[in-house]
């Protein structure tokens, strides 16, 4: 896991079946190597406004978008580091500025503003995030990555992840990891992070593998698969449900204006 509070990089995602996956850490052994912690689970809490606005605008791919999360590396205690998130990406380069607190400290930070420590330009950031979008819990997503970076040089990375699941109830860290499998099993989702463009090397093993980039975000991805559908089924409801009122308005006022003829 990186230990590091602010990135900024480029960021491909890549869809792999099993054998995928297989054939491009067999093609890449040569170049790469693990990372310090080379297998972990990465639990996130997703903020968004009531109606998801952030999201809605994600999804439709603007030059702008930015998101809100809270991250974990397993299912924390009150005393373990969580980092509080915000995720921004501007014209296909992405920034990430996190702080590091104790779960205890987010969940108070959260709920209540306590702030953990003294403020920074990151704290002020996320603090006038939350002023301004009012963001509320919304996902629990998390999945189990593998990761590697490239022998000379480490800032490129790259990692696997699989088991991605989420689930839109018990919004807390705390509750364990479960929820619903996102992708088909055996497929998993890579990602190459890199400071300006691919390395030769990696270019030619995606080119002899055909494997090509995806616009490809999770909770974007869990947003139109669920949780849009589910929205839009309760708006059906209460747009009938309206109507029917309506209707039941429209027949009392006719009766009572039967009755006066």
């Amino acid at each position: 896991m990186s230990t590091e509070n602010v990135f900024q990089r480029i960021e491909k995602k890549y869809l792999l079946t099993e054998e995928k996956y297989r054939q491009v850490l067999s093609r890449a052994e040569p170049f790469i190597v693990q990372d310090r912690y080379p297998v972990y689970s990465i639990c996130n809490i997703y903020f968004d406004t009531h109606s998801y606005d952030l999201i809605r605008n994600s999804v439709e791919k603007p030059a702008y978008k930015e998101k809100l999360r809270l991250r974990s590396y397993g299912i924390p205690k009150p005393e373990d580091t969580v980092y509080l998130e915000i995720k921004k990406k501007w014209a296909g380069t992405v920034s990430k500025r996190r702080i590091p607190m104790t779960f205890e400290e987010a969940e108070a930070y959260l709920k209540f503003g306590k702030k953990p420590g003294d403020s920074n330009q990151i704290l002020n950031e996320i603090d006038y995030f939350i002023r301004f979008h009012k963001p509320e819990k919304k996902l629990y997503l998390a999945y189990d990555r593998t990761a590697f970076s490239a022998k000379q040089d480490s800032s490129v990375r790259i990692t696997f992840d699989h088991n991605i699941r989420s689930r839109s109830t018990e919004l807390d860290l705390a509750k364990g990891d479960y929820g619903d499998l996102l992708l088909e099993p055996k497929r998993c989702l890579m990602e190459i992070k890199v400071p300006v463009s691919l390395p030769v090397w990696l270019t030619k093993i995606l080119s002899d593998l055909e494997i090509f980039p995806v616009s490809f975000s999770k909770y974007g991805a869990v947003y139109l698969g669920s949780i849009a559908a589910k929205s839009q089924s309760m708006r059906s409801i209460s747009i009938a449900s309206n109507k029917k009122e309506e209707g039941r308005l429209c027949l009392q006022t006719y009766s009572t204006q039967q009755q006066a003829i």
